[in-house]
């Protein structure tokens, strides 16, 4: 593709950049520029140069930009542009700036060995913490810093790396130099030069393994020739941390595979490679999705394992090789590894199922295991049989091997992983809702009058162990529904009878509503002169400096940008009536709440509202009262007056649930209102300690999440747990009479 001169003259005026080297190459780095990016992805690159030109860097860090980035872009997504731009300007604000140039010139290198975004991701991610560890200060004085001594050798070694350790190890490697020599600024750069014996060491030994990226057309051939198939492999690491670890999937933007395998029982890491994707790639030839909401996560586990087994008998049919290394690498469960009485064998009894199905020489003794083990393979012999077939076959083997020790919180693990089985996302179809009222209503039918567990089916969230340190997967079964509808009149009754109190609270919303104007500063193009940054850009001028071409100014509104979602609870304890009041906890809960509504609404913030009970762990009750997208109208003001309090306190699920709509949001602050009047309990717990610490799991959780949690509790002994769950954030209100005036000044003092 050839750029007219139009062409070239309508990007370069797209470019804020004036160095007059910029002219002679400019056009060169456009023809490349245009063959591999669409045109909202050029603009986006010229953006990035004329934000790097602005660093006040000189002109190498501007064209390193142009030459380097539309490769990057191309290969792992448009979107790195921006991404690396943002990072750029980040790493001027520190005393590493003279390092930006050969950061850059890493990228590519980068972008070839880790092959996908995450991967790049962390990489920057590693570049910064590691830039951030070795900057020195005096006297613990930010401003006083000194660039990191061994980041300009990392950046030198940076390809060299990258080419003999995945990005695990190439992390153990710089946590190990910046640990060691943090205070030895010359060590310090001897170790990341490679200079220094234990550099050399440690680099020796976090070498291992197959590296993908090694690998990457042999393995493209291997799903080309044997199975007809063309893969888009996006690697990924399990050297950082998650709440699981990762593992293989596939989806409709390709297959998920770790970016190195080590050798293991004799076979090579290249085979490991081959072993998961011949598995994936049987599963996309051979199985289809069924609907999961029928299914109990014991179920869905057994539904799983032997459709991994179907689909392996049927690829060995075609391809008998695979057996030998499928075989080895599937672990071999001893018989009497799990004792029942202690543990949940349940994961056990599964692995040896699958051992016994692989391999027919299997020696078990367990008449279970041998009798599906047969079944199984009468069904095979007729054919291929179906995904809904097998998944009968396992509903039979749970309902004739469970125990009551199965739902033991520990649960057996040892040998009962196959690693390089995927994680069987693909199988199934969950039937989601959206997060709208409305589209409950609408798509479900569900009548008002119909209790919870007879409309949508049930999420499964997982709940913590404090003791075992542990979570339990899949623990709580919460059901959703849209609350029933009241009498709404007696919601606008409330408001009447606080019309005082409303007045007042109107003054100060008035004040709070985004009506005036910010000044936003060093601007090129703008709506006037910023007379300040001109007159200092006159002076370098005539000292023959650089001047700062950002000499204007503009203006936007001042807006907020929040979404709030009021959580309530409706255990059965809100129906008492508090000493010296003449209402109910519900009642005046009722009160507060169409009070904050009023007052969101005329803020004019994202907010929804939900109440929450339970009956046990199986029985999680999430009730819709207004949805994010919904106004507060005759509507909501009907579904809160039918408020009613009933069953117990299990908080942490309903948390998770709310974050699961409220982390959907697209504001820049996101707070989870909980307004409760006791501890979290429930019936079937006996540790009053259990359900403390998972709702305060869940607000770390939250936390992690970028969502502020805030709780308001009306028990005057809250003091005693409230702070072990929420930290500081809450408030006790003692007098509840009072809960309708408070609530609206604590919102309007929490998002001021």
């Amino acid at each position: 593709m050839s750029l007219s001169e139009a062409d070239i003259a309508r990007y370069r005026s797209q470019l804020s950049c004036n160095f007059g080297q910029l002219d002679d190459l400019f056009a060169d780095c456009m023809e490349e520029a245009a063959l591999l990016l669409s045109e909202q992805g050029t603009k986006d690159y010229l953006e990035g140069a004329s934000q790097i030109c602005r660093i006040g860097r000189g002109f190498e860090p501007v064209l390193v930009y142009l030459e380097e980035m539309p490769f990057v872009a191309h290969k792992l997504g448009e979107e790195t542009l921006a991404y690396v731009s943002r990072t750029i300007w980040t790493i001027t604000r520190t005393p590493n700036g003279r390092s930006i140039p050969d950061f850059m010139q890493t990228l590519p290198e980068a972008a070839r060995r880790l092959l996908s975004r995450e991967q790049f991701e962390h990489y920057v991610d590693l570049v910064m913490d590691m830039m951030a560890r070795t900057s020195t200060s005096i006297h613990g004085n930010q401003s006083d810093t000194f660039p990191s001594p061994g980041m300009p050798a990392l950046l030198k070694n940076t390809p060299y790396l990258l080419h003999q350790l995945s990005l695990e190890g190439l992390r153990n490697w710089v946590d190990y130099g910046v640990l060691h020599y943090n205070n030895h600024p010359e060590r310090q750069i001897d170790y990341f030069s490679l200079q220094s014996a234990d550099s050399r060491a440690v680099l020796q030994r976090e070498r291992h393994g197959t590296l993908y990226a090694d690998h990457e057309r042999k393995l493209d051939l291997y799903t080309k020739a044997l199975w007809q198939t063309k893969v888009q492999f996006v690697p990924y690491s399990e050297g950082w941390d998650e709440l699981r670890k990762p593992m293989p999937y596939y989806d409709p933007l390709g297959m998920r595979i770790p970016d190195v395998y080590d050798d293991r029982n004799g076979i090579r890491g290249i085979d490991r490679y081959r072993a998961a994707v011949a598995h994936m790639s049987a599963h996309q030839r051979w199985t289809s999705q069924i609907v999961a909401d029928n299914f109990s996560p014991f179920q869905r586990v057994a539904a799983e394992l032997l459709e991994d087994s179907r689909v392996e008998y049927l690829a060995m049919r075609e391809y008998p090789g695979l057996r030998r290394i499928w075989l080895t690498l599937h672990p071999k469960p001893g018989e009497a590894d799990c004792d029942p009485q202690r543990q949940s064998c349940i994961r056990h009894r599964l692995a040896m199922l699958s051992y016994a199905i692989l391999n027919p020489d299997h020696g078990y003794r367990n008449p279970d295991i041998i009798e599906f083990a047969q079944r199984f393979h009468e069904i095979m012999a007729g054919g291929e049989s179906s995904t809904k077939e097998i998944a009968s076959l396992a509903l039979s083997f749970i309902a004739r091997t469970r125990r009551q020790e199965d739902l033991a919180a520990n649960v057996y693990f040892t040998d009962t992983e196959v690693d390089y089985r995927d994680d069987n996302r693909h199988m199934w179809l969950f039937i989601e809702e959206d997060d709208e009222p409305d589209d409950f209503e609408a798509t479900r039918k569900v009548k008002e009058e119909e209790e919870e567990v007879d409309g949508l089916p049930p999420r499964h969230y997982p709940e913590w162990d404090y003791k075992t340190k542990t979570y339990r997967p899949d623990w709580v079964s919460l059901y959703e529904r849209l609350h029933p509808s009241g009498d709404g009149m007696k919601i606008d009754a409330l408001l009447s009878k606080h019309e005082a109190l409303a007045k007042r609270l109107k003054q100060i919303l008035d004040m709070l509503k985004p009506q005036n104007y910010v000044r936003i500063r060093y601007q090129e193009e703008g709506s006037e002169l910023d007379l300040d940054v001109a007159i200092r850009s006159l002076i370098d001028f005539k000292a023959g400096h650089t001047p700062d071409p950002r000499i204007n100014m503009s203006h936007r509104h001042d807006g907020r940008d929040i979404a709030v979602l009021l959580l309530l609870d409706l255990s059965q304890s809100l129906s008492e009536v508090p000493e010296g009041a003449s209402q109910s906890i519900l009642e005046l809960s009722q009160e507060a709440v169409a009070l904050l509504s009023w007052a969101i609404e005329r803020l004019g913030d994202e907010f929804a509202i939900a109440g929450f009970s339970s009956n046990s762990r199986h029985e999680v009750r999430y009730q819709h009262i207004k949805g994010f997208e919904e106004r507060w109208d005759d509507r909501v003001k009907d579904r809160l007056a039918a408020m009613e309090a009933g069953y117990s306190t299990r908080m942490g699920a309903a948390m998770r649930h709310a974050a699961h709509y409220l982390s959907a949001r697209r504001a820049d602050k996101k707070l989870l209102l909980v307004l409760t009047d006791g501890e979290p309990s429930d019936i079937d717990v006996n540790d009053q300690q259990l359900l403390i610490q998972d709702t305060h799991k869940a607000v770390q959780e939250l936390d992690r999440e970028g969502i502020y949690t805030y709780c308001i509790n009306l028990d005057p002994n809250a003091d005693d747990y409230v702070k072990d769950i929420f930290g500081n954030q809450y408030s006790v209100i003692d007098r509840v009479e009072r809960l309708p005036e408070k609530l609206p000044q604590l919102f309007v003092s929490l998002t001021k």
